[in-house]
């Protein structure tokens, strides 16, 4: 099965509510890896590779569990680098 990778930035009221853990936490359950931080303009960033699928049914997830603080999601699919194992908060 083809992998992609997306670079995905979250605005609204992301920081400071657990969406790091939050994500980190639900990558667990899908066949993706990655990792999500905060920036400093106060959005969040998760970059993500996997199966296209996996990848939905994460960012998915993502939404059904922090949609109340997301205003607006901003994706890019890139060409995966096969570099990331696991997925992992940075900072």
């Amino acid at each position: 099965m083809s992998r992609q990778r997306r670079l995905v930035h979250f605005s609204g009221s992301v920081q400071g509510v657990g969406f790091r853990y939050t994500a980190r936490r639900l990558a667990e359950r899908f066949d993706v890896a990655g990792y999500v931080k905060n920036l400093p303009d106060g959005r969040v960033e998760i970059v993500v590779e996997g199966p296209p699928d996996q990848i939905d049914a994460f960012l998915q997830t993502v939404h059904e569990q922090m949609g109340n603080y997301i205003r607006n999601t901003d994706q890019q699919i890139t060409t995966p680098t096969d570099q990331l194992a696991g997925f992992e908060i940075r900072f």
